[in-house]
């Protein structure tokens, strides 16, 4: 089947829509950008700068590290990192040794990283000497099927005069590393020639990321994205910018191991040759420093970074006129607030949307207008999208009426790690990628999402799944009946919202229950409240109706 919109007759984006992405692997891209900008900076990381040629030389010489003990092909490397260069030498390295990289969130319990670990097969994983990740990792090394740890220093990679600041005084950040032949620290991994041997990659078929996403059950999925989908993301990404060059310089405060960054931040910048401003976390204060300390000309966040920067006293003090374009995604961006970043910024701010399975983005509106808010613009170059019957995806979605969106293109993922009855179930039979979101295409091409046929809650850019919480509730004695649902919330889009009823001879309030389930959750996780009810509404098969349920908060 055609997308049923031909956008090669009234595409607003400055390229062709009907293109083509030759086959290309990350190590390749990345060797033509160093050979094109070899002295330049690729990272400035809290004022310290890497250029390219030092970046590559890192890769090379964590590839010949990983090489030198047998990690190359067929083997997965994880990194378990904040956004420290250590993440883009060991990403660039692992790569280059023919490995699968697989990302892991820093923020994961020991539970939620050795399953993942485990799921993936992850054999080697790379971490950092800080009290917040290392204890985790040497958990989960003792735990599972892990064989060794690479650990880096943050010191190392600071301007010298803030490493001797971090050394003096944030001992306490820092964990001790066990005398265990299973912990290489980074330092002795990168001790050699920097010379790998050359690996055959096939950019379409040989995996380079598996990426984990959440279904509407919440078991995570790993999905398979291949260089060529890394790589043409990149190249679709730049394609719709007009005024992309070297001169970039990209605010890099998204985390790296969330697929958003990976193509927007770190794989795009580095394929034009760009100046990447990482930190190692979304800090207001800092960001906004940053900005005008590099000239920042471009940011890629989420809607609640953008009111936080609204929010931040420093404000006011930010040089803002080299910022020419900021891109939202992750979550819906609220329109007030838009107008309120462009009028306090100067800077184009435009909307897009994207999935884990897609490499990260599928739609945008242009950069340069005209921007649509509320919709998620047109789909990027090479990208396929129709509307089928939410019932029956196998049929197109009647004429004139709102359908599931589903996408083709050199970005969708080759299906899940080890998942063949998901792939069945998030593909069409003819090979489209099922999103699970309800969208509408209107007549000038611009897409507007209008429901979603899945219950995951989009938190500030995070995917939320209302089963982990509800898991959480029934561990509570006095809990009954759980059903979380996504609310609007001013600063994070949505918000996690609970609702109970409680077990016989049982009294507590809400609040009392909100107090004691959001410690066990993740920061993004946490819910607004909790409401206790007499009862919850069921279907007329005595299920919990969330439906239902749904429909009355909106009513509210």
């Amino acid at each position: 089947m055609n997308s049923p919109y031909d956008w090669s007759h009234d595409y607003r984006h400055p390229t062709a829509w009907d293109q083509s992405f030759p086959p290309l692997t990350l190590p390749d891209m990345m060797a033509a950008s160093v050979a094109r900008r070899g002295a330049a900076p690729m990272l400035d990381f809290l004022g310290r700068q890497f250029s390219y040629d030092e970046v590559a030389r890192g890769a090379a010489r964590v590839a010949r590290g990983l090489q030198q003990r047998g990690i190359g092909r067929g083997h997965r490397v994880g990194l378990f990192l904040p956004n420290v260069p250590h993440y883009v030498a060991a990403y660039y390295g692992a790569l280059a040794a023919g490995a699968t990289v697989v990302n892991f969130s820093p923020l994961y319990t020991v539970h939620e990283l050795e399953a993942q670990v485990e799921d993936s097969g992850t054999d080697t994983l790379f971490t950092l000497s800080a009290a917040a990740l290392l204890p985790t990792a040497l958990a989960v090394l003792d735990g599972s099927s892990l064989q060794r740890l690479v650990v880096g220093s943050v010191a190392g990679a600071l301007p010298a005069a803030k490493s001797v600041l971090y050394r003096l005084f944030k001992r306490g950040e820092v964990a001790a590393l066990p005398d265990d032949p299973r912990v290489i620290r980074f330092s002795a991994l990168t001790d050699n020639d920097g010379r790998p041997d050359p690996v055959a990659i096939d950019a379409e078929t040989d995996v380079a990321l598996i990426q984990y996403t959440g279904g509407t059950t919440g078991t995570p999925k790993g999905a398979m994205l291949t260089h060529q989908n890394l790589t043409a993301n990149a190249r679709q990404v730049n394609a719709i910018d007009p005024d992309h060059d070297a001169d970039d310089r990209i605010l890099g405060v998204l985390p790296f191991f969330h697929v958003f960054a990976n193509t927007c931040v770190l794989n795009r910048t580095i394929l034009n040759g760009g100046t990447i401003t990482m930190l190692p976390r979304f800090d207001a204060k800092q960001a906004l420093e940053a900005i005008t300390r590099t000239r920042t000309t471009a940011l890629p966040g989420v809607p609640t970074m953008y009111q936080a920067l609204l929010d931040h006293p420093d404000l006011a003090r930010t040089d803002f006129s080299s910022l020419r374009v900021c891109i939202s995604g992750g979550a819906p961006m609220p329109a007030e607030l838009r107008e309120k970043f462009i009028a306090a910024t100067g800077a184009s701010l435009v909307e897009g949307y994207g999935l884990t399975e897609s490499s990260g983005v599928v739609s945008t509106n242009p950069y340069d207008g005209p921007v649509k808010p509320g919709t998620i613009g047109q789909p990027l170059p090479a990208t396929h999208i129709r509307l089928v019957d939410k019932e029956n995806p196998m049929r197109d979605a009647p004429a004139g009426e709102p359908g599931e969106l589903v996408v083709k293109g050199p970005q969708v993922m080759r299906g899940y790690w080890n998942r063949p009855d998901a792939d069945k179930d998030s593909f069409t039979e003819d090979g489209w990628l099922r999103t699970g979101d309800v969208a509408v295409i209107e007549e000038d091409g611009y897409v507007r999402i209008v429901d979603r046929l899945k219950d995951m809650i989009a938190v500030g850019g995070f995917k939320v799944y209302p089963s982990v919480i509800e898991a959480h509730l029934h561990e509570h004695p006095a809990v009954k009946e759980a059903i979380v649902l996504g609310v609007p919330d001013a600063y994070r889009g949505e918000a996690p919202k609970a609702f109970v009823t409680l077990e016989d001879g049982f009294d507590i309030s809400g609040e009392a229950l909100a107090a004691w389930l959001n410690p066990q959750l993740g920061k993004h996780e946490r819910v607004n409240s909790v409401e206790v009810r007499l009862n919850l509404p069921k279907t007329m098969i005595g299920k919990l109706d969330r439906k239902a349920l749904r429909a009355e908060e909106a009513g509210a």
